[in-house]
């Protein structure tokens, strides 16, 4: 068997960061990490007649990332799938974006919808941690919009996404990044309402437990881990906080007004210290609204499910 076959590079094109993964499979469907990068890069936060937009220097700059993610795939001979979520899809020049990312990068990139990437997440999810006997409610905070997942015995039975994201609420409540009470009073009402109007919460009325995945919750699980251990474990996969841990480092976070204070939090990267708010507020909602006791870390969510979906493991 050809090893290079097996070898996939998924790229994540996100509203708050552009991932790479880098993987090699084997006989057994076991992943192993070659490579991986990631490049904060916020695209599609400029409007133009009311229409968000990727400008000129965003498209110049996701090039440049592109073209460097390419050259790693190249070196480990593994071949690329692109996936773009919520800041591509809403633009309303995306098929120019990718029509001009292709001619510069030969990169072909896919927009998929909301559910579509809830039930990608979720394959991520439960390739890394079993779900196979439970019912569980997942959920990934992304930087435009946040997934849920509602699945019995590793199988989905409702997705949807929400457009409640770090960086959209933080353009909208926290423009400078600053934290007011009135803002964090009319972020909460804001994501409330709209996951009240969208998720019917009766369909997460028996859930065994919470998985979540991606920068918020990853940014809980690295705080808690700083706190407890005083040393950094590797592998945060599985990890679980409670709500009133959760709730001690919101508390943390939310009294420090600016991201300058923010970045001096350890297990908070500097370059998140400014969205950080936001997130938090999304996720403290989702722990009231769906009555949520604790939450487990999935390492696993988009990316690993491009993989997965790539090599049709299920």
């Amino acid at each position: 068997m050809d090893k290079n076959k097996d070898r996939i590079a998924a790229i994540d094109i996100g509203t708050n960061s552009f991932h790479l993964i880098i993987i090699e499979i084997n006989k057994s469907n076991k992943l192993k990490l070659l490579d991986r990068d990631r490049v904060f890069l916020r695209i599609g936060n400029i409007k133009q007649n009311g229409l968000n937009i990727i400008s000129e220097s965003d498209t110049e700059a996701a090039v440049n990332v592109l073209l460097h993610f390419k050259r790693m795939a190249e070196f480990h001979k593994a071949k690329i799938f692109a996936i773009a979520t919520s800041a591509v899809r809403e633009a309303s020049n995306n098929k120019e974006f990718i029509r001009k990312v292709f001619n510069r990068t030969k990169i072909k990139i896919k927009i998929i919808d909301g559910k579509s990437e809830a039930k990608l997440i979720f394959l991520g999810m439960k390739n890394a941690l079993d779900l196979h006997n439970s019912t569980v409610l997942g959920v990934d905070i992304g930087g435009g919009s946040t997934e849920f997942i509602n699945a019995v015995n590793g199988k989905i039975k409702y997705a949807d996404s929400v457009k409640v994201g770090a960086v959209r609420l933080s353009n909208i409540f926290f423009p400078e990044y600053i934290i007011t009470k009135s803002a964090i009073t009319a972020c909460e009402d804001y994501v409330e309402n709209q996951i009240r109007k969208q998720i019917n919460l009766k369909f997460f009325s028996s859930i065994d437990f919470a998985v979540g995945s991606s920068g918020t919750v990853d940014t809980i699980c690295m705080i808690k881990n700083f706190q407890s251990d005083n040393a950094v474990r590797k592998k945060l996969n599985g990890f679980e906080f409670t709500y009133d841990e959760f709730d001690s480092i919101y508390n943390l976070i939310m009294n420090l007004r600016t991201p300058e204070e923010r970045m001096l939090v350890p297990g908070l990267e500097s370059k998140r210290a400014d969205i950080i708010p936001a997130g938090l507020i999304i996720l403290k909602k989702i722990f009231q609204l769906f009555n949520l006791n604790k939450m487990v870390l999935s390492e696993y969510a988009l990316r690993e499910g491009i993989v997965f979906k790539a090599l049709n493991i299920k």
